[in-house]
């Protein structure tokens, strides 16, 4: 038995996502049937629906930020029933016997984490569908719970952009004895600075643009840097424990090496299209630095990301759009257009 979905796909890299009708399959024993209320979106989806990371199945549909409702449950189901509210992030599965999965790592699986969309659909063959759709059906292993009486639309982002940020600062111990970088203002750039004030940390944004700096301070960054002024780079040079580049574009990561102390580490989770120049080995053996990177976060990380940002009253700043504009804000997102993070109201997914 198959359960009819709908959604806005991509059937080619050069195409506009359209509606689009597929096959969700039954709930098994231990899956979760989920009614989709709201999906982020992600640059990662854009990269995706056009092709430009390479080995894309389509038709393609986005989307792995996603906040809804429980339909069904299996009859082994014993962390979620029906009406509760859940989300689901990045992937859908994992070998789950690797070293990574055993130890809650399942985003580094040996054998590849399955995506949200565009991994291999272990159940039905061909590839998973994402959150573009009106639901969606996991095991409940990869469910996460999400707190009541948060502004749900808003929480949707912190699938992806919240644990991408939240990660690396866990991981890296930063807490109140630390100077944290945060490079960009983007969808990851100001969940970064968010999630690393209420770690204590005191935080410097750099950014290129002026128009931010106020809007740096009102998220929580106690300095705003202009990066591309060399007067004010010069003035942290040495300073800061830690670098979370959120940037995805290629740059110089000279610049921002060289603003950390002894034993300091930059860690990437922006992801570019084209290579990053190769960093000067001189800026890192000077001072023992490190270049590091840093994928999503396990399933244990992301609820406890998720449960962190509940305490913390952290959510994205979004902008909602229904989900025929999602062509039109892929073309924003390239020109940086929105602040922080589009979000889709799934309501306006009608049938065709």
């Amino acid at each position: 038995m198959m359960t009819k979905a709908i959604a806005y796909a991509a059937q080619a890299s050069d195409q506009p996502l359209n509606y689009f009708e597929f096959e969700r399959r039954q709930p098994t024993a231990t899956d979760v049937e989920i009614a989709i209320d709201y999906c982020g979106v992600c640059h990662s989806d854009l990269h995706t629906a056009r092709g430009e990371w390479g080995g894309v199945r389509f038709p393609v549909v986005p989307g792995h930020e996603i906040v809804g409702r429980v339909l069904r449950v299996g009859a082994k189901v014993n962390n979620f029933k029906v009406g509760d509210t859940v989300g689901v992030g990045c992937m859908v599965d994992s070998c789950r016997t690797c070293a990574c999965c055993v130890e809650g790592l399942e985003q580094y699986c040996d054998g590849g984490m399955v995506g949200t969309y565009n991994g291999v659909d272990k159940h039905l063959g061909g590839h998973t569908f994402g959150g573009y759709s009106n639901r969606i059906v996991v095991d409940q292993d990869f469910v996460l719970r999400v707190a009541p009486g948060q502004d749900l639309a808003a929480v949707a982002p912190l699938l992806c952009a919240g644990i991408t940020t939240y990660s690396p600062l866990a991981h890296w111990r930063i807490g109140p004895q630390h100077k944290v970088g945060v490079v960009g203002l983007g969808g990851l750039g100001h969940m970064a600075v968010k999630i690393a004030k209420a770690m204590g940390a005191e935080v410097v944004l750099f950014t290129t643009s002026a128009s931010k700096i106020a809007d740096g301070k009102r998220l929580g960054a106690d300095h705003v840097v202009i990066s591309s002024d060399p007067a004010q780079m010069k003035a942290w040079t040495n300073q800061l424990h830690f670098i979370l580049n959120t940037v995805a574009a290629p740059h110089n990561l000279d610049n921002f090496l060289a603003l950390l102390r002894l034993d300091g580490t930059m860690t990437l989770v922006g992801a570019p299209a084209t290579a990053h120049p190769s960093p000067n080995v001189f800026n890192l053996i000077g001072k023992r630095r490190s270049l590091a990177g840093s994928l999503i976060g396990g399933i244990k990380e992301t609820q406890e990301m998720l449960d962190f940002c509940a305490k913390h009253n952290i959510v994205a700043d979004i902008e909602m759009i229904a989900i025929d504009q999602i062509n039109d804000a892929y073309e924003r997102m390239l020109k940086s257009e929105v602040k922080y993070r589009f979000v889709i109201d799934m309501k306006t997914l009608q049938q065709k």
